[in-house]
């Protein structure tokens, strides 16, 4: 969404009473005023889009994981403990873009360690399940990237259908709790590799082929 400059004449007491409320809220004039416009019009920014989907995300995932509170805006930080040797932590992270021209957002997973079985083991599952995701159309090979034991996923706004950002946040919650599921899963045949997979493959057929 383009931004252009407007000259607009208010009272100093409304003035006063937007900036006490964009400091309460952690932002500028401007933008306050835009996203009050908006509403008042009926559009729906970028921003709202975003605090919109986050909202939806944040109910699914209560109690089920441990939110991180939110460094800015359009991010999401998601903890879920898993059952291995010194029970590490994984932390996901969703992302969402102002503009989603190329893509809504992207949800990064990661493990903060050093220990390099473990690197190992989550690379290896987070192939297989691109494997699975790739074989059966679910996304496209650009949609991933896996880098030292950090897996990206991008997501995408689906292509000739009118969704609200209620039900993207539901399908973004969703698809975390699968991928957790799945992980944990997986994690608890090791050190059996071949068990891992073929195990992993029956849960993706039994819950994310629909």
């Amino acid at each position: 969404m383009k931004k252009a400059v407007y000259s607009l004449v208010l009272s100093e007491d409304v003035i006063e009473a937007v900036d006490r409320m964009a400091y309460a809220k952690g932002t500028s004039r401007s933008n306050l005023i835009n996203q009050l416009l908006a509403e008042a019009v009926g559009y729906v920014t970028p921003e709202r889009r975003m605090a919109d989907i986050l909202q939806t995300l944040t109910q699914q995932m209560s109690g089920l994981f441990q939110l991180q509170e939110q460094a800015t805006n359009g991010m999401l930080v998601i903890r879920s403990p898993l059952r291995y040797r010194y029970k590490p932590t994984i932390r996901y992270r969703v992302e969402l873009y102002r503009q989603p021209e190329q893509a809504l957002g992207v949800l990064q997973a990661s493990f903060r360690t050093q220990n390099k079985s473990l690197i190992a083991d989550a690379e290896a599952f987070f192939r297989s399940w691109a494997k699975l995701e790739l074989a059966y159309h679910l996304c496209a090979q650009s949609d991933f990237s896996i880098t030292d034991g950090v897996w990206n996923r991008a997501f995408h706004i689906p292509a000739n259908r009118n969704v609200t950002s209620q039900e993207l946040g539901s399908a973004i919650g969703q698809y975390i709790k699968q991928v957790d599921a799945a992980l944990k899963i997986y994690f608890a045949q090791l050190p059996d590799t071949a068990l891992a997979e073929r195990a992993l493959a029956e849960y993706f057929q039994s819950n994310m082929i629909r």
